[in-house]
């Protein structure tokens, strides 16, 4: 009995959180009922959302399953990636044009023209583009340099250039290691007061110590589109990251819309909903676009009203 103990307080736990944030896919109806006559914006992590957490991020391919159920929901509803990585290198992993891409965590933004994008109001600016922290790109490109000399001696590390921000992958570094990886960032970093540290998922993200992440991203590409401070909006955001919280408080602020988290485990998180992994996700998107073709709650605007193209 008492070797079970652990196991039963774990399964209450999960259960506990699950209330708290149910599946997206078992409470899809209830979880989309606000979206009905209303326009959604698609926003979707890249890593461990459309794709596997692998050990290898040059390998974090996602499959061409994925792909079109992206595909299908962007040919109904403005859809976005919101990524830590460089956005040409989120772009090369994606490889579709009508979307937006938002990389180095939101720094980088660039979408389709407008005159290509039937999803914009009339309202929106020509064309998508965005960068924050240009006069950054020296010191990270210094930093670059001097983390992957010091990452030489440290077995499994590897440090990912992402023009506008580092990261520091650990996944395949022994776990005794582990704090070896983190003390020589900070011992680089010590150096340069205008940058700053934060975590993800075994890896050590190196960022401007500027106002801007993947929330201000989430309202930059609203405004953009024509749809900032309206209430016939239901913006929606899957991601599974610690980065991905500012996106879900910034949801939580506007009172609109939905966060889904996408995650196996009990995580404190911001987010209303969950999913356990990118299958889910893939799923949860094919359900969106079935839901829009079977005129249930995932009705979107545009099949009540004429927009302006």
């Amino acid at each position: 009995m008492k070797a079970s103990s652990p196991r039963r307080a774990a399964d209450a736990e999960h259960g506990d959180w699950m209330e708290k944030h149910p599946s997206a896919l078992t409470w899809f109806e209830p979880a989309l009922a606000a979206a009905k006559g209303k326009q959604i914006v698609m926003f979707l992590d890249y890593d461990g959302t459309l794709s596997p957490i692998v050990e290898d991020p040059d390998r974090a391919v996602m499959s061409e399953e994925m792909r079109d159920a992206v595909r299908r929901v962007a040919e109904h509803f403005p859809t976005a990636i919101v990524s830590g990585r460089c956005r040409d290198k989120v772009f090369n992993f994606v490889k579709l044009t009508e979307l937006y891409y938002a990389g180095s965590h939101g720094m980088d933004i660039e979408g389709p023209a407008k005159q290509s994008n039937k999803h914009v109001q009339a309202n929106a600016e020509e064309a998508v583009h965005y960068q924050a922290g240009s006069e950054f790109l020296p010191i990270i490109e210094e930093v670059y340099r001097t983390l992957t000399a010091k990452m030489e001696s440290i077995a499994g590390a590897k440090v990912e250039h992402n023009k506008y921000c580092l990261s520091v992958h650990f996944r395949c570094v022994q776990e005794e290691e582990w704090k070896a990886v983190e003390e020589e960032v900070r011992s680089v970093l010590k150096e340069y007061p205008d940058l700053k540290l934060t975590h993800g998922r075994k890896v050590l993200e190196i960022r401007p110590s500027i106002k801007w992440d993947k929330g201000k991203a989430l309202e930059f590409l609203l405004k953009s589109l024509g749809y900032a401070g309206r209430s016939d909006v239901f913006p929606i955001y899957i991601g599974d990251d610690r980065t991905d919280e500012d996106a879900f408080k910034v949801l939580r602020g506007m009172g609109q819309g939905i966060g889904i988290l996408v995650s196996k485990f009990p995580k404190e998180t911001a987010a209303s909903y969950s999913l356990r992994d990118p299958a889910e996700v893939k799923e949860f998107l094919r359900k969106m676009v079935k839901g829009k073709g079977d005129g249930g709650p995932v009705k979107m605007m545009n099949d009540i009203v004429h927009v302006d193209h």
